[in-house]
């Protein structure tokens, strides 16, 4: 999946914010209306309400209303193209990964046989 570069800056602003990560973490089981987000950031409701509705901008939550109450949950569109971006650099370093162990697991299968090497004949190491 390829994301423009001007979307990977937007959602990298968006959540560069640690009270806007607070909110996207406070949302992550489900729909909350304003006052459990504001329990949950630590901040105050216009706080919280000016970082929801950039959230809401940005396209990371939706609101729906309910009677007086508004209620928000995050959308998935962003999180899936945040992921889609991300697969690629996942991807090269569970290959570096997956390199790094071979190598290492074959230092430790020629370490014994090295230490063998150096034991003489009346069984002490040199």
């Amino acid at each position: 999946m390829r994301i423009c570069m001007c979307m990977q800056l937007d959602v990298f602003q968006v959540l560069a914010d640690p009270t806007r990560r607070r909110i996207v973490e406070a949302l992550r089981y489900g729909e909350q209306q304003v006052s459990d987000v504001v329990e949950k950031a630590g901040i105050h409701q216009s706080g919280v309400s000016r970082h929801l509705r950039i959230l809401s901008e940005s396209g990371f939550v939706s609101m729906r209303p309910d009677g007086q109450r508004r209620l928000y949950a995050l959308k998935p569109e962003p999180f899936q193209e945040l992921d889609g971006w991300l697969t690629g650099y996942r991807q090269l370093w569970d290959a570096r990964l997956d390199r790094f162990g071979a190598a290492l697991e074959k230092k430790q299968q020629q370490q014994p046989q090295q230490q063998t090497r150096r034991v003489d004949e009346k069984g002490q190491r040199k």
